[in-house]
């Protein structure tokens, strides 16, 4: 899972609780931990969602002014099955 810098810095401060991805084969799995160039970020629940359930709040967490603003961004993703996926920062890279 990429994750870019900016996302990441906010990650680690809180700011950003939850991430969106559409892929073909899901390569994190729940409870699992991900490294990443600012440490070790901890995956939570993984929910299968279609666009249309994305809530407000959601998009916020995910770092997005609002709803309209993720359907814009997800409009630039491959074709594939989308995930909410919750995550924090776990702590720095051993």
């Amino acid at each position: 899972m990429l994750i870019k810098l900016e996302v990441l810095e906010k990650i680690k401060s809180g700011e950003i609780t939850l991430q969106f991805r559409r892929w073909r084969r899901r390569t994190v799995k729940p409870g699992g931990t991900l490294k990443t160039k600012v440490g070790v970020l901890q995956i939570g629940d993984i929910t299968p969602i279609t666009a249309d359930e994305v809530t407000e709040a959601d998009a916020k967490r995910a770092g997005f002014r609002d709803v309209s603003d993720f359907l814009k961004w997800l409009d630039t993703m491959k074709p594939g099955e989308l995930d909410r996926i919750e995550v924090s920062y776990k702590g720095e890279s051993a």
